[in-house]
């Protein structure tokens, strides 16, 4: 049998092309003759084999997904064949974007009312009253949802729609490295949050107390390693949950990863440090104690982490947003204890993690789609036509036509119904110390307006530059987003109860 010497080379957009070879190669069981597959001439023909992608378990997501968003018409194949393409997450709509997300966001904002509701409780704890330290590690530890199981929600995120957790093998080796990474994040970000309280509790008055700063070493350690071993866990169930349901993970796993994460770290620092404090007479040693357990364990985890090739890199090379994102907040917390103790500023430790919460959820979201788009079309450095120019314009960022404008119009349009449901919840449960005045609701608005909307103008800029450097924004951007939000918003909403109290509005402050 014979063969044309020229093999000719057709494209097809979901096939793999055979040249013409001698028909007695292609015989099989399962083909049938090799008569069939000859010309009219009794030559061999091109023979063209299309892949089902339903059934294709070597293509991964991301081609799929990149097929969908593609801007070039290069296949003009029309076939019928295939089998049904995945849906695409830069294909979702205004409205499903807003659907998915909605949910989320009100878990999460009633989780961070949760949490303010407890701080306005504690805060006339013996400890809060005088150990006073404790309220610079609130946002600090708070903001650990930011720095560490945000973070872990928007890389699992990624790995997950490109394809990297498909196999029970590859899914069991991304929990076991993030979350022995997270534990060493924890253990040593509530360390140094310890250590930053100290110094700057100690600045403005000049008074230092050894016991007192072993308690803050011990409660931090202890509340940011166990905060983060059960929110990772519950963030690893949400994101296989979400995939299997079909939802876009990046909608739901970082406002999840906050639902629970102001309550259960506020609650926790709250308990272990008042449950310290009162063997601080008694047993002195039992502060060093913990704290010296926890830092033990340090080695187990970085071992464990090191193995894994998926979370080795990050743990050479991830530590700078995560500490500076924990010196950012402790700022935040800094204002947060000169301010709450104020009688010009009552009731502002409730909405203190409200409003910091709902900023930090929703730019949390916008700095993981935006990076999940980029991963789709390369890796970081690399440059593409999807990826904006560095530097983008408010107006691009809000009103251009591509997916990630689209969600930050979204996004931005949940802040005020959701701020409202918020605030109506704190008045109907008499928290606060404040009554909901219109002089008062316009100027929180106003505050948590601004704070939103500089942050998801500074995600668009900060993720496209990280990426342009290099950096995967998945490990960087989001410990920087929400340690500015935490800023951010403690900073205009002590600057609205400022503005409040100058102009007179003494009627939401009622008291106790």
């Amino acid at each position: 049998m014979s063969s044309k010497p020229e093999q000719k080379e057709t494209h097809q957009a979901n096939g793999a092309v055979l040249p013409a070879v001698p028909m007695d190669c292609l015989a099989s069981p399962d083909r049938g003759q090799p008569s069939d597959f000859l010309g009219p001439d009794g030559v061999g023909v091109e023979v063209v084999v299309l892949e089902s992608r339903a059934n294709a378990k070597g293509v991964r997501e991301e081609d799929a997904l990149l097929e969908n968003g593609s801007q070039s018409n290069e296949s003009d194949d029309t076939s019928t064949d295939r089998g049904p393409e995945p849906a695409s997450p830069l294909k979702e709509t205004s409205f499903s974007i807003g659907l998915q997300v909605l949910f989320p966001f009100l878990l999460a904002g009633f989780g961070t009312v949760a949490a303010g509701m407890v701080l306005d409780i504690v805060q006339h704890w013996d400890v809060f009253k005088y150990v006073t330290e404790v309220f610079i590690l609130v946002p600090a530890l708070l903001g650990l949802k930011g720095n560490l199981e945000m973070t872990l929600a928007s890389r699992l995120s990624t790995a997950a729609n490109i394809g990297q957790m498909d196999t029970p093998k590859e899914l069991w080796k991304m929990i076991t490295g993030n979350m022995a990474l997270i534990q060493v994040q924890a253990t040593v970000v509530g360390f140094l949050a310890s250590i930053a309280a100290v110094v700057f509790g100690w600045i403005p008055d000049g008074h230092f107390s050894l016991d007192h700063a072993v308690l803050l070493c011990a409660s931090s350690v202890a509340t940011a390693f166990i905060a983060s071993l059960v929110l990772g866990m519950i963030m690893i169930g949400v994101i296989i949950g979400s995939r299997k349901m079909g939802i876009n993970p990046d909608n739901v796993a970082t406002p999840i990863a906050a639902s629970l994460g102001d309550l259960i770290t506020l609650a926790l620092l709250s308990g272990i440090s008042w449950g310290l404090y009162k063997e601080l007479e008694s047993k002195a040693y039992v502060n060093p104690l913990v704290c010296a357990f926890f830092i033990a364990l340090l080695p187990i985890w970085i071992i464990i982490a090191k193995r894994n090739a998926a979370t080795r890199e990050v743990l050479y090379s991830g530590w700078e947003p995560v500490i500076i994102a924990m010196a950012i907040s402790s700022v935040g917390g800094l204002i947060l204890d000169r301010t709450v103790s104020n009688p010009n500023f009552a009731g502002m430790a409730v909405f203190t993690p409200v409003i910091n919460g709902v900023g930090g959820n929703l730019v949390a979201v916008q700095a993981s789609r935006i990076s999940t788009y980029l991963h789709m079309s390369g890796m970081p450095g690399e440059s593409s036509e999807t990826a904006p120019r560095k530097c983008p314009s408010p107006c691009s960022t809000f009103f251009g036509s591509d997916v990630n404008s689209r969600s930050a119009r979204v996004l931005f349009l949940l802040v005020v119904p959701g701020h409202l449901v918020f605030l109506y919840t704190i008045s109907s449960m008499q928290g606060g110390h404040t009554t909901l005045t219109l002089i008062f609701i316009v100027f929180y608005m106003t505050a948590a307006l601004l704070q939103v909307l500089i942050l998801l103008y500074i995600a668009d800029w900060m993720v496209h530059w990280m990426w342009g450097r290099d950096l995967d924004p998945d490990n960087f951007s989001i410990p920087y987003l929400t340690a500015l939000g935490d800023l951010i918003g403690t900073g205009l909403l002590a600057l609205s109860f400022h503005v409040l109290w100058l102009i007179g509005d003494r009627d939401s402050d009622v008291g106790d």
